[in-house]
C-alpha cells in the first residue's frame, strides 16, 4: 500500500542498521507464523556457530548466503522458519570454562545446588560436578551468545530471535540421549573394545572425520630382524619405538623375495620376540624392503592387518602418550625397562641407541618428510590405543548401509551439484563405523549404567538404559531404575558410563533439535523435514553426513531437501582464513567502515561453493551501490506520483519489458540457489537504469513535454524503483527498507516478490531493443562532448546518427528522448554499417 511520501533532503546510510533492527524486532517482521501448514513453510537448519570462539568475516560470508535465500522465500510468500543455534558443546568450551573460572569437571562429585565459582581463578583448578560445570558453561556462553546475536543483527540476518537453542541445553541433551537410546535399541549403536585413534593431549578418542594429515619430519630406520636360519631380514620403519609392540612381519603374497618365509617364525631385534611372517595385499613391495613390521598399533594399516589376520595385541602406549611400565608377554624385559615410562619421542631416541648398541640398526637413519595424522584440534600426533568405545553404524563395515546412505545423498538437491561427489567419495571411502564417545568431562553424557558383579566388575554386555521419560539424565549423579544411590560403584550395585558424546553426535541432530522433535509435535510436523541446510564444504564429511545418517535411521528419509554449500573466504594471498593461521579479519571493523549492506554485497557476489577472496574494493562498490539506490530513489520519488497512469512511450515500455526479463532471470537464479547470479543481473540492470534510462527521461519526468508522456515516464520510474527495491532486498536489506519506508506501508521484506506478467502486459508488443538503441546513441553523443572537453549540458545544434536501417527504425520511436537527453536541437539519421554520431556543438566550453 502506498503511503504519503516522506523523502529526506539528504538521505544517508549512517544509522540505518540500528534504526531498522529495532523496528524489525518491534514489528515482528521476521517472526515465524505458527499457524502455517508444512506446505506453506520454508524451514532452515541454520549452522550453530561455536560460541567459545569469535566470529570472523568468513562467518559473515556464509551466513549472508543463507539469509538471501531466506529473504527470497519470505517474499515468495513462504512462512520462513529460521532459528539460530549456539554450539557451546565440546572441547573449546570446556577449556574456556576451566580457564575462566579456575575449575575442572569431576563427574564423580555430587551436584551442589548452591555452588558459586571463585571470584578469581586460582593456581590449581577446583574440581566440581558435571552438572555444576554445565551450569557454568551456560552462564559464560550466555554472554558470548549475546555478543554473537548483536553481530548477526547488525549484519541483517532475518532470524526469528525467539527461536534459539544451545547444543548443551536441556532440550538438546534430551534429543541427543533419546536418539542414542533408539539407535541402541535398533542395533545401530554398539559398544566395542577396539583400537581407537587417540589424542594424548586431550586424552580422548577421535573419529575418522576429525583427522587431518600434517607434513612432519621423520626418518626411516632399517632394522635387522632374524630369519629362522639366522640371516638378516631388513625392515624399514619410521617408528622404532614401537618395536616392542611388534606382533608379526608382513609382505605382499606375490612378492617372490618372501615366498619361502611365509608361515615361518621371525625374531625381532633387541627384544627377541618370536613373531610370524604373514602375507597381505596391503603390503607394498615398492616401499622400503617390501617387508614391514605389524605393531599394535602404529597406524590404521596396522589395525587392518591386526583385524584381518587375527593377530594378538601387544600394546605398549598408554593414554597419556607414554610407554607402559610393564613389558608385554613374550619379549625381553631388560631392554624394555630402558623405554618404559618414556614419552614417544624419548622412547624413540633410546630405542635407536639400543639398536645401535646391539648392531641391529643397519646404516644411518634416512630423514624424510611424511604426512602424520593429527586430531584437527590437536598439537601432537595421534596414537592408537585399545579402549572401550561407543559407535554408530555408518556403512564403513556394512556395504548395504553404505549404499543406502550414498543413495540418500543422490536424493538430496545439492547447490552446487558437484559437491555431491565429495559426499559420495567420503562415504565410499569409510573403513570403520562412527566413533561417538569421548573421554572428556563436559558434554552430553551417555544415558547408560552398568551392573557390577560381586567383584565390582562392570557387566558391559548388559548395559542399563535410562527411561526416555526422564531425559535428560546424568548417570554420574542420577541412579538407574531399581537401584539406590548408595549402590553406586559398590559390588553388586552399578556404575555410570563415564564418557560423553562427540559434539557431532549432538550437532547431527540439529534439524530435530531446531524443530522441537517430540518436545513440540505440532511444530515438528510444520517444519520437518526441513528445506535447507546451508554449510561449508569442509564439513560435508562430518556434519552433513552424520545428519543424513541419523535421519536415515530415525525417520527413514532425509532431514532436509536441499544442501547449499558455501566456499571459504581467502586472504589476499589466496589462503583460507582461519583463526589458527592468524589471518582472519574480524567483522566489526568492516561493518563500521563500510556498513552491513556493503559487506553483504561482497558476500553475495561469491558464487555457491566457490572460495572467495576478502576484498575491501568489492565492499566499496557495494557501498557505492547503496548510496546510488538512495540518490536515484530520491530523484524518482521527488516527482509527482503517476501510479495510476499508463505507459504510453516506447522507451518506457521497453524498460518494462526488460524488467520482466530481469525478474524472470533473478527468480530462476534464486530457485536454483544461485543468489550471486540474481545479484549480478539486478546490479547490471540497475546501473543501466540510473546511467541511461534516468537521463533519457529526465526531461519528460520533470514535465518538459507534460501530459501523458510525462505521466508515462513517472509511472515507469515508480514501477522500476519498486521492482529494483524488491530485487535488491535479499542482498541490501537496510537501504531497500529505508527507501521503501519513504512511500510504502509495511516492510519491503514482507512484500511480494515481483512478477513479470504484469510488466510484460504493460510493455505490450514493444521492441525490447528500443532501450538499448537509445542508450547506445546517447553514449555516443556524450562521448563527443567528452572528447571536446565540454560540459554534458552543452547543447548540440545538429547531431547526425549513422546506423543500420533496422536500428534507425527503432531509434525513430525514441528519438525525442535521445534528443532531450543529449541536448540536441536537431537529430538527423543516415543509414550505415554501424553506429556512429557526428555533431555540431554550440560554442560554449567548459569553465
Amino acid at each position: 500500500m502506498t503511503a504519503a511520501r516522506n523523502v529526506p533532503e539528504k538521505p544517508a546510510l549512517e544509522g540505518l542498521e540500528a534504526k531498522w533492527d529495532e523496528i524489525w524486532e518491534a514489528d515482528g517482521t521476521y517472526r515465524f507464523d505458527r499457524t502455517a501448514t508444512r506446505d506453506q513453510v520454508y524451514s532452515i537448519d541454520t549452522p550453530p556457530p561455536t560460541v567459545s570462539g569469535s566470529l570472523h568475516v568468513g562467518h559473515m560470508f556464509s551466513y549472508t548466503h543463507c539469509d538471501t535465500l531466506a529473504r527470497y522465500q519470505r517474499m515468495q510468500g513462504k512462512k520462513v522458519y529460521y532459528p539460530m543455534g549456539w554450539d557451546d558443546n565440546g572441547l573449546p568450551t570446556e577449556r574456556r570454562v576451566q580457564n575462566y573460572f579456575g575449575v575442572r569437571c569431576d563427574p564423580s562429585l555430587p551436584y551442589d545446588p548452591h555452588y558459586q565459582p571463585p571470584d578469581e581463578p586460582g593456581k590449581d583448578q577446583l574440581p566440581i560436578s558435571r552438572r555444576n560445570f554445565v551450569e557454568l558453561c551456560e552462564q559464560l556462553t550466555a554472554t558470548d551468545e549475546q555478543a554473537f546475536e548483536e553481530l548477526w543483527r547488525r549484519l541483517g540476518l532475518s532470524i526469528d530471535w525467539a527461536l534459539t537453542y544451545a547444543t548443551i541445553d536441556e532440550r538438546s541433551r534430551r534429543a541427543s540421549q533419546r536418539a542414542f537410546l533408539r539407535n541402541l535399541a535398533r542395533g545401530e549403536a554398539y559398544q566395542s573394545e577396539a583400537p581407537s585413534l587417540w589424542d594424548v593431549t586431550f586424552r580422548t578418542a577421535v573419529a575418522q572425520a576429525e583427522l587431518e594429515d600434517r607434513e612432519r619430519p621423520g626418518a626411516y630406520h632399517r632394522l635387522a630382524f632374524r630369519q629362522p636360519d639366522g640371516g638378516d631380514l631388513p625392515i624399514d620403519t619410521t617408528r622404532p619405538e614401537l618395536l616392542a609392540a611388534c606382533v608379526a612381519v608382513v609382505a605382499h603374497p606375490d612378492d617372490q623375495r618372501y615366498q619361502p618365509l611365509f608361515g615361518q617364525t621371525i625374531t625381532t631385534p633387541v627384544f627377541k620376540a618370536a613373531v610370524p611372517m604373514v602375507a597381505h595385499t596391503l603390503a607394498d613391495p615398492e616401499k622400503g624392503t617390501g617387508a614391514a613390521m605389524i605393531c599394535t598399533f602404529g597406524d590404521t594399516t596396522d589395525v587392518t592387518w591386526w583385524r584381518e589376520l587375527n593377530l594378538p595385541v601387544r600394546a605398549i602406549v598408554d593414554r597419556g602418550g607414554r610407554i607402559v611400565a610393564d613389558a608385554p608377554e613374550g619379549i625381553d624385559p631388560a631392554p624394555y625397562a630402558e623405554i618404559a615410562g618414556r614419552t614417544i619421542h624419548g622412547a624413540q631416541q633410546r630405542m635407536v641407541e639400543l639398536l645401535t648398541e646391539s648392531g641391529e640398526l643397519i646404516g644411518e637413519p634416512r630423514p624424510i618428510t611424511h604426512p602424520v595424522k593429527f586430531f584437527e584440534k590437536g598439537q601432537r600426533p595421534l596414537e592408537i590405543v585399545t579402549s572401550r568405545q561407543w559407535y554408530i553404524r555408518n556403512g564403513g563395515r556394512d556395504e548395504a548401509l553404505r549404499d543406502a546412505l550414498i543413495e540418500r545423498g543422490r536424493e538430496l538437491n545439492w547447490v552446487p551439484e558437484h559437491m555431491r561427489v565429495r559426499y559420495e567419495n567420503w562415504v565410499g571411502g569409510l573403513n570403520g563405523d562412527w566413533l561417538i564417545s569421548r573421554q572428556r568431562f563436559f558434554g552430553v553424557p551417555f544415558p547408560i549404567w552398568y551392573p557390577l558383579d560381586d567383584d565390582g566388575q562392570p557387566d558391559y554386555d548388559h548395559p542399563i538404559a535410562a527411561d526416555e521419560a526422564g531425559l535428560p539424565i546424568d548417570p554420574s549423579s542420577d541412579t538407574p531404575p531399581g537401584y539406590a544411590e548408595d549402590q553406586r560403584d559398590q559390588p553388586g550395585g552399578f556404575t555410570a558410563d563415564p564418557d560423553v558424546m562427540d559434539t557431532w553426535a549432538t550437532s547431527s541432530l540439529s534439524p530435530q533439535i531446531a524443530c522441537y522433535w517430540e518436545d513440540d509435535p505440532d511444530l515438528f510436523e510444520r517444519t520437518f523435514p526441513m528445506d535447507l541446510r546451508p554449510q561449508a564444504h569442509e564439513i560435508i564429511r562430518t556434519w552433513l553426513f552424520a545428519t543424513v545418517t541419523r535421519a536415515h535411521f530415525e525417520h527413514g528419509g532425509l532431514p532436509w531437501s536441499t544442501a547449499a554449500i558455501s566456499g571459504w573466504v581467502l586472504d589476499p594471498d589466496r589462503k583460507k582464513m582461519s583463526k589458527s593461521k592468524g589471518n582472519v579479519v574480524t567483522p566489526m571493523g568492516t561493518l563500521e567502515q563500510f556498513g552491513a549492506d556493503a559487506l553483504r554485497y561482497w558476500a553475495s557476489s561469491g558464487r555457491p561453493g566457490t572460495d572467495t577472496a576478502f576484498e575491501e574494493g568489492q565492499m566499496k562498490v557495494g557501498r557505492r551501490l547503496a548510496v546510488k539506490i538512495l540518490n536515484a530513489s530520491r530523484f524518482v520519488l521527488g516527482q509527482e506520483s503517476a501510479a495510476d497512469a499508463q505507459p504510453t512511450e516506447t522507451l518506457d515500455r521497453a524498460l518494462l519489458a526488460h524488467l520482466a526479463d530481469l525478474i524472470d532471470d533473478a527468480t530462476a537464479a534464486f530457485d536454483k540457489g544461485d543468489y550471486a547470479r540474481a545479484l549480478e543481473s539486478t546490479e547490471t540492470s540497475f546501473w543501466s537504469f540510473t546511467d541511461d534510462y534516468l537521463e533519457l527521461v529526465k526531461n519528460r519526468a520533470y514535465g518538459g513535454r507534460g501530459g501523458p508522456e510525462g505521466e508515462s515516464a513517472r509511472y515507469t520510474l515508480e514501477t522500476a524503483l519498486t521492482a529494483y527495491l524488491k530485487l535488491f532486498a535479499p542482498f541490501l536489506p537496510y537501504v531497500t527498507e529505508e527507501v521503501w519506508s519513504w512511500w510504502q506501508e509495511g516492510s519491503v521484506h514482507r512484500s511480494a516478490w515481483p512478477v513479470s506478467a504484469e510488466l510484460r502486459a504493460a510493455a505490450g508488443d514493444v521492441n525490447p531493443e528500443a532501450a538499448a538503441v537509445a542508450a547506445d546513441t546517447l553514449r555516443e553523443i556524450r562521448r563527443i562532448k567528452s572528447d571536446a572537453k565540454v560540459r554534458l549540458a552543452t547543447a548540440i545544434t545538429t547531431a547526425t546518427v549513422t546506423d543500420t536501417a533496422e536500428r534507425l527504425a527503432i531509434l525513430e520511436q525514441v528519438a525525442d528522448d535521445v534528443a532531450d537527453a543529449g541536448r540536441c536541437r536537431e537529430l538527423l539519421t543516415t543509414v550505415g554499417p554501424e553506429l556512429s554520431v557526428t555533431a555540431e556543438l554550440e560554442t560554449e566550453t567548459a569553465a
